[in-house]
């Protein structure tokens, strides 16, 4: 059973989603009147918080003429659990006709499987102010929550706005050594986005006959055969994207066929005469 390849993109999705969210975000520079004398984009990176505590107070002249720069953000994956709060009936379905040059073709999987991810975002800057700058430009939207709209599954259509839930800030002040160090004051941010796992997607092709045969003797050496019923589609090479159409006035052929052993069958009478 496991072990059909698929790969959905889910997981990586909220995760490109969940860093969109926080790719624009301005810095402020003022001079002692107030007027601001610069402006710039923070900085996003994926990466743990000890990454980018290490490469600050690494020697910034052992391989590079400068370390890293500060502010910026950074965020990582703390986790995934199970939300069983969220769970849909597993048996059901989820089917898309395909258009184009795959008309021919149904694709279907089963219903999604609720995941909670959690994320750690770090906001790290040298001075108390551009912290609080970035700080407030991002809680004014969590309220606790902010929706992001994803694609989750191309094949079947699917898109699903996924809330991300600000669960806690914590701060710290990354200050050692002597006054020449460089200080760090760093924001944590929990976050947790609720989002859907995917199976795989399968494909079948369109029925485009159906077709019932009618006994009236159900022997197990020789059934007799009474009639054939068949439907058929008109025309037959309608696709399903045709019945969408303001003019897609389309119908059925229906066929009844009798066989060499029903010649005489009376059906108002149910027996051979």
């Amino acid at each position: 059973m496991i072990g059909n390849y698929f790969y959905n993109e889910s997981t990586r999705n909220v995760v490109v989603g969940f860093g969109s969210i926080f790719n624009n975000i301005q810095l402020a520079k003022k001079d002692s009147a107030g007027n601001v004398t610069q402006t710039m984009k923070v900085p996003l990176a994926y990466g743990p918080k000890q990454k980018w505590l290490s490469r600050l107070q690494e020697d910034p002249n052992l391989n590079k003429k400068v370390s890293v720069t500060l502010p910026r953000i950074g965020f990582e994956i703390s986790g995934l659990d199970y939300d069983s709060s969220r769970k849909l009936n597993k048996v059901v379905k989820v089917k898309r006709k395909t258009d184009g040059a795959d008309n021919e073709q149904l694709k279907s999987g089963f219903m999604p499987v609720p995941y909670n991810v959690g994320f750690e975002l770090y906001i790290m800057a040298k001075n108390s102010d551009d912290a609080l700058q970035i700080l407030e430009q991002i809680l004014p939207y969590f309220q606790p929550e902010y929706t992001v709209t994803l694609r989750e599954v191309p094949e079947l259509d699917i898109i699903r706005d996924v809330p991300v839930v600000l669960n806690s800030i914590g701060y710290e002040d990354n200050y050692e050594g002597d006054f020449t160090s460089r200080r760090a004051i760093i924001y944590t941010l929990s976050f947790t986005a609720k989002y859907y796992l995917y199976g795989p997607v399968t494909s079948q092709n369109i029925i485009r006959s159906v077709q019932v045969d009618q006994y009236s003797d159900l022997q197990v050496n020789a059934p007799k055969r009474e009639q054939r019923y068949t439907v058929t589609p008109e025309p037959e090479n309608v696709s399903p994207a045709d019945w969408d159409t303001d003019d897609g006035d389309f119908g059925f052929n229906e066929t009844t066929s009798f066989f060499e052993d029903a010649k005489n069958y009376n059906p108002t009478t149910g027996q051979d005469e």
